[in-house]
């Protein structure tokens, strides 16, 4: 089997069609090709998001990203809509960035039900499927950015990468950090859309957890799509040698005769290098007629309090942001490397199946060996706990003060350190 499947190709799970059917529901794989049924489909979309109706110019913009992707549906026959699905999902396989290199990953979005079909078992259903799927297939983890964080852990997704919104008092912010040798150019959105798009897959190794993006992502990062924003302006950073670095996406609001205190909100930054990141962060603070900066999905370890004379001024909130969910340990860990040798018994327990088992891992020279292991284990905790730590962002002496994990404290020790990564995980988008 390929490693990145094609999932369009795969069979409708019988194991959640066949529950379903007992409730009167109809479980179905969407035919992309299919204009009325995607149309249909697209507006269930964004009625369980709780958005408006979506425009014929909107409806047009989601057939690109669901015509690669493995797209179902839940039906009501008894439902007045009958062709609009109650619930919905998608899917498709793509790696993702780990240390060391990349990881098939089975990547699972769009998820709604909508509100008149709550706890009938239907989100339980179509994301057990997911997971089903995915283990057949051989992907060894599967991955979503959750809506709402107190779902998906009863399925053993985990929180494996954070965002942070960053706020700055731009009157405040006095720039300390280096003089970049580039400049900053203003860029039409359309040009925009298309140089974040390259930026961000040539930096898909910078940031663990990211996975590569597409069009209408981008477009919707500079106004253009998604929900729509003419007041979205873009700007670029080039090199001293005229190579574009950088870009952004920003939008002010405020009245600018209002002492000069209007918000600048920065829809979207990619940086190729450091000097791009600076640049880009200083032509937003020492915008004309801005008070405040605001930055949502940024790096929980942004350099920017280090760039101005006030670290204060710079305030940030954390949250969760791309969960995983391990469907096959020995894959996940022989696939990344190491900064630290260990040698342990490791336990890991999994309701679903799929993780649950003890393995003997060895890991020398930055690799994994892992081999199924009888006996006690140094270090025991579920599928949920590994996802956390897997990319390095959770700390495994933390999730043992929680009570998440159990064993002795040199193998809980050597395994955190041979976890350890130079930089937080980053997944800059949503999925």
């Amino acid at each position: 089997m390929a490693e990145y499947p094609d999932v369009r190709t795969l069979p409708l799970d019988e194991t959640t069609r066949a529950a379903l059917a007992e409730r009167g529901l109809e479980y179905r794989l969407i035919e992309n090709d299919r204009a009325a049924v995607m149309d249909a489909w697209s507006h269930a979309v964004r009625r369980g998001f709780a958005g408006p109706e979506l425009s014929a110019d909107e409806i047009a913009e989601w057939r690109e990203p669901m015509s690669w992707r493995r797209v179902t549906g839940v039906y009501d026959p008894a439902s007045p809509e009958g062709d609009r699905p109650v619930a919905t999902a998608s899917s498709w396989a793509t790696p993702t960035t780990i240390p060391g290199g990349t990881l098939p990953l089975w990547a699972i979005s769009t998820v709604t039900v909508a509100a008149t079909h709550r706890r009938r078992g239907i989100a339980r259903g179509m994301l057990e499927a997911e997971l089903r799927d995915a283990h057949a297939a051989g992907v060894p983890v599967a991955g979503l950015t959750a809506s709402e964080a107190t779902i998906y852990g009863r399925y053993g997704f985990a929180p494996a990468t954070l965002v942070a919104t960053w706020k700055v008092d731009a009157r405040r912010a006095e720039w300390i950090g280096p003089e970049a040798p580039g400049r900053v150019q203003y860029l039409d959105r359309e040009d925009a859309a298309l140089l974040i798009g390259e930026l961000h897959e040539r930096t898909l190794s910078q940031r663990l957890g990211e996975i590569p993006g597409w069009p209408r992502r981008w477009r919707g990062r500079v106004g253009l799509a998604e929900h729509k924003d003419d007041g979205v302006r873009t700007v670029r950073y080039v090199d001293a040698a005229g190579e574009p670095r950088g870009a952004m996406a920003y939008a002010i609001e405020g009245d600018p005769e209002d002492d000069g205190r209007g918000e600048l909100t920065i829809q979207y930054l990619i940086a190729e290098d450091d000097a791009a990141l600076g640049a880009l962060w200083r032509f937003a603070l020492e915008h004309d007629l801005v008070g405040r900066v605001v930055a949502h999905m940024r790096p929980v370890d942004e350099p920017l309090p280090w760039l101005i004379s006030d670290p204060r001024v710079a305030v940030s909130s954390i949250k969760d942001h791309g969960w995983l969910r391990i469907l096959d340990v020995p894959a996940v860990l022989e696939a990344r490397s190491y900064a630290a040798d260990a040698d342990l018994t490791l336990r890991v327990s999994d309701p679903l199946g799929y993780a649950e088992g003890t393995w003997r891992v060895s890991i020398a020279d930055g690799r994994a060996s892992v081999t199924p292991d009888e006996g006690d284990p140094d270090v025991s905790l579920s599928g949920v706990e590994l996802g956390s730590a897997y990319l390095g962002g959770f700390a495994l002496p933390v999730l043992r003060a929680a009570g998440r994990v159990e064993g002795s404290d040199a193998a809980i020790t050597a395994l955190d350190a041979a976890l350890r990564v130079p930089r937080a995980p980053f997944l800059s988008i949503v999925y």
